[in-house]
């Protein structure tokens, strides 16, 4: 049984066969079986456990009008 799942930032897919995945603040390390980690500035929207599917919500950064 293979448990690996999809990646997505939003609705775009950005890895597959991913084996792990850790939160970091306000990013989300993750890594599949051949390629190194990667790291993705968001949260985590929606994990679907049938579909092997993890979906990511990008963290916008603030521009400098919004943080006044």
């Amino acid at each position: 049984m293979m448990c690996q799942s999809a990646v997505y930032l939003g609705e775009k897919e950005i890895a597959q066969d991913v084996i792990w995945m850790q939160v970091e603040g306000d990013n989300v390390r993750f890594a599949t079986f051949f390629e190194e980690p990667q790291t993705v500035r968001g949260t985590i929207k929606r994990l679907d456990f049938l579909k092997h599917r993890v979906v990511l919500e990008p963290i916008r950064e603030e521009s400098e009008y919004e943080r006044r």
